[in-house]
Parts: C-alpha cells; sequence; structure tokens
C-alpha cells in the first residue's frame, strides 16, 4: 500500500513500510543503517534513498506555525527543582504577552528526543491562543536537547527512565504553580509525550486537571487505576504498537467512570501531527489541534 503524503511541504506517494520503518527507527528498534538499508529496498526512480529519508526524517525549518518573535507572546525559559529526578529541571515557558485575567496552563511534552523545535512551537501556539505553556526538556541534565534527533534520541534512550519521570512529576507542580496561571494545568504530549500525560494523569491526579495524550500508551498497571481527570486520547490508525494497548486502558477507565473521548484517524500514521515530516497529515493535525483547544478550553477555565 501506498499513501499520498499529506503534509503541506511534500506530495511525494510513500509507501507504507517506509513509515512502518521509520517508526521502528524512531523508537530505536533499527538503528539508521537498518532503516537505509531498508529504504534503499523501495528506491524505484525519481524516489531515492535520500528523497525518502528527506521525507521521513523531520525538518524542523518547515514547521515553525508561529514564530518566537510574534509580538502576541513572550518566550522565555525557567528552571525548576526535581529533588526525586535529576535535581533540577529546564523548560520552554511561553506565555500570552497581555494577561488581563488568570490563565489556564498547559504542560507539553516532546517525544523520546527531548525539546525539539516542533514542541517549542506546540508551546508556542498554546499561548498564542490565551494559554499559559510549559514545555520541559528531558534532556537538560545532559546540557539539552542537542539541535539532532539522532543524536537526542541516543541521549534520552542513555538516562534513568524512572527519574526522567519524576522530573516531569516536579516540572507539573512547577507549572500549575507558575505566575498568571489560574491554578488549573492541562498536559498534552506526543508518542512518549503521550505516555507521559497519560503517567502524570494517573500519578499526580490532585495536580493534573487534564490531559489530551497524543499516540500514547498508558501508564503502569498498577498506577491506571487512579487516573480521574477528563481525557482526550488521539490515536492514529495505522499505529499498532500504541493501539494495542488501548482496548485495556479503556476497559480500566470505563469501569471507573473516568470521563473520556478517544479519536482516531483515518488514513494516519504515528506522529501524524508533527509537521515536519511526510507522516504529518494537516486534516488530521488540524482537527486533532481544534479538539485539543475546545477541551483543555472547557475543563482549566
Amino acid at each position: 500500500m501506498k499513501l499520498e503524503s499529506n503534509n503541506k511541504h511534500s506530495q511525494l506517494s510513500i509507501p507504507q513500510e517506509a513509515f512502518d520503518w521509520y517508526d521502528e527507527y524512531a523508537h530505536g528498534d533499527i538503528d539508521r543503517r537498518t532503516f537505509m538499508a531498508r529504504l534503499a529496498t523501495l528506491a524505484v526512480g525519481g524516489l531515492t534513498v535520500n528523497v525518502l529519508a528527506a521525507a521521513l526524517i523531520p525538518n524542523y525549518s518547515l514547521a515553525e506555525q508561529v514564530s518566537f518573535n510574534d509580538p502576541d507572546i513572550v518566550a522565555t525559559y525557567a528552571q525548576f527543582e526535581s529533588p526525586d529526578g535529576h535535581g533540577e529541571g529546564r523548560g520552554y515557558l511561553v506565555k500570552p504577552a497581555k494577561l488581563e485575567n488568570e490563565a489556564p496552563v498547559v504542560l507539553v511534552v516532546h517525544e523520546n528526543r527531548g525539546l525539539n523545535p516542533y514542541i517549542k512551537d506546540v508551546a508556542r501556539r498554546f499561548a498564542k491562543q490565551g494559554f499559559i505553556a510549559f514545555a520541559p526538556d528531558a534532556l537538560h541534565p545532559l546540557g539539552g536537547y542537542p539541535g539532532n534527533d539522532d543524536q537526542g534520541r541516543s541521549m534520552q534512550r542513555s538516562m534513568d527512565r524512572a527519574k526522567i519521570e519524576q522530573d516531569f512529576i516536579a516540572a507539573s507542580k512547577f507549572a500549575v504553580a507558575l505566575e498568571g496561571g489560574n491554578r488549573k494545568l492541562g498536559v498534552v504530549g506526543f508518542c512518549f509525550g503521550g505516555y507521559i500525560s497519560n503517567m502524570l494523569a494517573a500519578t499526580v491526579p490532585d495536580v493534573i486537571s487534564a490531559a489530551v495524550p497524543f499516540y500514547g500508551t498508558p501508564a503502569k498497571d498498577d498506577l491506571v487505576k487512579n487516573v480521574r481527570c477528563p481525557l482526550l486520547l488521539q490515536f492514529a490508525e495505522t499505529d499498532p504498537r500504541v493501539n494495542k494497548s488501548w482496548p485495556e486502558y479503556e476497559r480500566v477507565l470505563k469501569s471507573n467512570q473516568v470521563t473520556y473521548t478517544a479519536h482516531t484517524y483515518a488514513g494516519t500514521n504515528h506522529g501524524f501531527h508533527n509537521d515536519s515530516t511526510s507522516r504529518y497529515d494537516e486534516q488530521a493535525a488540524e482537527l486533532a489541534w481544534s479538539r485539543t483547544l475546545k477541551f483543555f478550553s472547557l475543563h482549566l477555565n
């Protein structure tokens, strides 16, 4: 099967196998050499290995929707204490330039490669809509996101997962108390960040008022029963690794009478909201984004 890329920057017809292999590569199941070797088997005519790789691997210069110079926002960085994690965390803090009233706060959680430009742009998009956004960088203890995803992925994989989780727990407690905030905190995350969103909803239910995991797996079995806040779950249709965990997660949510809505977006791959690669599906991403804004507006005000 071949999918016409819905990336606003590309109209390539990319075989589904290429998306599947990129997912394996992005999650560390295969290395770059194996990924490129597999792509070579699909190279026909103008669809060369380099063309395929360029379409699949993020190009962050294509993804910016809100400039850091936008007059409607103020972007800076903030540090926070994380005594049970790495001692100290750091994140990208974006506020509306004019705050007439206390604003809802959204914690924005990156993928498995650190605070890359796409996630920073998502934080700016929230601020543009009147939210205070805080996007921590799990790689801060190692110097922060290094500027490329391959290195960022390796760095994050080398770190203590439990300490990373504690850093995000600490970040949530820092974010909910931010000056100018209304003491209501939502969390949105993508891939690894989707897992962190589910984990925070289960681990600090007194802190999280609403959660929007994008293609994220649930918290551990002994924690998932603690979820209380409303959830908006966003799934890609072609994402078997994540989607296989949903039936049992849904069963627990139903059993505990948790308010939730789940959407699966037809024809999409894991990562469809990330507008820096050919996995991006503009129609699905914009619909998921509009639903996210509406959901947070409902539950955080």
